[in-house]
């Protein structure tokens, strides 16, 4: 019996539904092995992976950056105090990041935190700091670091910002490398200004000032003249470049969690400022950086 052209027509449509059946349920349960499978070359896509979900409750933590997180001039003058240190001290006027995230963990005998943050550390010193905590595989890495890139003995002096976002480019990519699930949360540059605008009617700051702290943004603080207003507002903007950078590598990670500038918005009075130094956070600002952080971290989602 002779076969119509209606009918074969619908037949090959038939065959042609069957084959596009065949690749799509392959596809859907990720059968393509690279072109090595039964079937012969892999002639459809891998199925999509799933994102990352960020996980609110991890349960170690290791610090990088730099004096801010050694808690430097918060317990006495000029002396790091990693106790007060708003990542992971243990200062319970503080209630560090780890202790509001590890707080239950730790009085059980388990929770881990390290602390390899060193006081005048730039964006360069990351790399290191970051391969020292990737040895752990911390569940969460807290990153605060550029404050030392814009502190510098003069304005001309400071880290470019290319030179800034290729460091820290370099410095995630090492992380991931050695621990490719650690979360990263980054905290942004505070705003250097503001910090001196409130500590600069202090006499004992302006005096410990002239140590060399800061010179960019601290030298001269009583000066109105043009060169001293356009030299703050010049360490300014190159903090602002700072975070946008950071912003921008920091998105390209599905672990990475910027704070969206919370730290550099946050309207830090000298009652959270050190009182040896008058710049660095002390106790009280430790507690506010703290909290932040805590807030940020154990957010479903990251800032908008």
């Amino acid at each position: 019996m002779r076969t119509t052209a209606p009918r074969r027509r619908a037949r090959r449509a038939l065959a042609g539904v069957s084959a596009a059946a065949v690749v799509l349920v392959g596809g859907a349960t990720g059968c393509s092995g690279g072109g090595s499978g039964a079937g012969g070359e892999d002639g459809g896509q891998a199925a999509a992976r799933p994102a990352p979900r960020w996980n609110t409750s991890p349960g170690s933590i290791a610090a990088v950056g730099d004096s801010i997180t050694r808690g430097f001039d918060a317990c006495s003058v000029l002396a790091d105090c990693p106790e007060a240190s708003w990542a992971t001290g243990t200062d319970p006027e503080v209630r560090s990041l780890a202790s509001r995230l590890l707080g239950e963990a730790q009085a059980a005998g388990g929770g881990s935190s390290w602390n390899y943050a060193v006081t005048g550390s730039r964006m360069a010193d990351l790399p290191a700091q970051l391969a020292s905590a990737a040895q752990h595989r911390p569940d969460l890495v807290t990153v605060m670091v550029g404050s030392n890139d814009a502190c510098r003995p003069t304005a001309s002096a400071m880290t470019p910002v290319e030179d800034f976002r290729t460091g820290f480019e370099q410095a995630l990519a090492g992380l991931r490398a050695a621990s490719p699930k650690s979360q990263v949360y980054v905290s942004s540059v505070p705003d250097l200004q503001r910090l001196w605008e409130q500590g600069k009617e202090s006499p004992v700051g302006r005096q410990i000032w002239k140590l060399g702290i800061c010179q960019s943004m601290l030298a001269e603080p009583d000066s109105v003249a043009p060169g001293a207003a356009a030299r703050r507002g010049q360490v300014r903007e190159r903090v602002v470049a700072y975070n946008e950078a950071l912003r921008e590598v920091c998105a390209k990670d599905a672990l990475c969690r910027y704070d969206g500038g919370a730290v550099f918005q946050y309207p830090f009075t000298a009652q959270q400022l050190s009182r040896w130094d008058w710049f660095h956070p002390g106790k009280d600002g430790q507690a506010r950086l703290a909290e932040l952080a805590h807030r940020q971290v154990t957010s479903p989602a990251p800032p908008a």
